[in-house]
């Protein structure tokens, strides 16, 4: 546990081979052979999966009801035996179940959890409400087929107490500067739907990260300009933009960036290899960083797990 100014937040316990990663699937419903191919993964880098039983559950295009994603989530925050929890998928449903999640046994309950897209919506509510660092990474159907990056980069948050520095290939400085920060954020769409409801994020003072995958640029443009109406960008410390795949040209979608965030004296880096491309780096978000959009490098200021 740490402290930032008078906000207390969670580290959660660093993992090491034969710990127990939990599956969960607060989201949409998932193909097996990508399940399967991911939990392969999993073991492959020297640690054991628990598979609840009732994880392949459907309802619709969800994977089962509310409360069975909810409660199948809050019972392997619960478990002793359970030291990481990854998510079978994102799609959509994460933000239907908020309302389910006990947010109580979570704060006592502190592990590593670990998803993207959809999942945003609960990597965000976690910290709101726990004060609890997540990771911003891989799905479990996605990591079977990610490259060699993703992999390393996901097994370095999670293991090492190394301090993340994460430097992009192709980062592209959109605003110069330096800002330092928690960083938080995830997918926009996913967050801008959060926009009015009791799961609302605050980024002020925070280093914000956004992604999105087939999206016209005219709708990037229409949910920036709806949060930025709703005040979510006040006060905001810095800007990171990782892929934005089918999203139109970059260059339309810095533009938008530019022309939304116009008034915002902060640093914004482009070109962060997070989202829906390949790779697909993990982030630990609600974690101090500073921000060089000049360098292009964002730089934590502590590991992202404890011992």
């Amino acid at each position: 546990m740490n402290n930032i100014g008078k906000k207390i937040f969670l580290i959660p316990t660093r993992l090491v081979p034969d710990d127990i990663i939990g599956i969960a699937a607060p989201a949409s419903s998932f193909a097996r052979e990508s399940f399967c191919r991911g939990t392969n993964v999993l073991e492959s880098m020297g640690f054991r999966t628990y598979i609840p039983d009732d994880i392949f559950k459907k309802k619709g295009y969800l994977a089962g009801s509310d409360w069975h994603r909810a409660d199948l989530l809050n019972r392997l925050f619960a478990d002793k035996k359970i030291k990481a929890i990854i998510c079978a998928r994102g799609g959509f449903g994460s933000v239907r179940m908020l309302s389910f999640l006990d947010f109580g046994a979570i704060r006592k309950n502190p592990k590593i959890f670990i998803g993207f897209s959809d999942i945003s919506a609960i990597l965000s509510v976690l910290h709101t409400k726990c004060g609890l660092v997540t990771f911003h990474g891989p799905v479990l159907t996605t990591l079977g087929d990610a490259d060699q990056k993703t992999r390393e980069a996901m097994v370095s948050a999670f293991s090492s107490g190394n301090i993340l520095e994460i430097k992009p290939k192709n980062g592209i400085t959109v605003k110069r500067g330096s800002a330092s920060g928690p960083v938080s954020g995830g997918n926009l769409c996913t967050l801008c739907h959060l926009s009015g409801t009791p799961f609302e994020s605050g980024f002020k003072g925070h280093i914000l990260f956004l992604e999105d995958r087939g999206e016209a640029s005219y709708k990037i443009d229409r949910m920036l300009t709806q949060m930025k109406l709703a005040g979510c960008f006040e006060g905001l410390a810095g800007l990171l933009l990782g892929s934005f795949r089918d999203c139109g040209m970059l260059d339309e979608i810095l533009r938008i960036v530019g022309n939304i965030f116009r008034e915002n004296d902060i640093p914004i880096l482009a070109g962060f290899e997070a989202g829906h491309g390949m790779p697909n780096i993990t982030i630990p978000m609600g974690l101090e960083a500073t921000l060089d959009a000049d360098a292009h490098l964002l730089s934590f200021h502590e590991p992202a797990t404890s011992l």
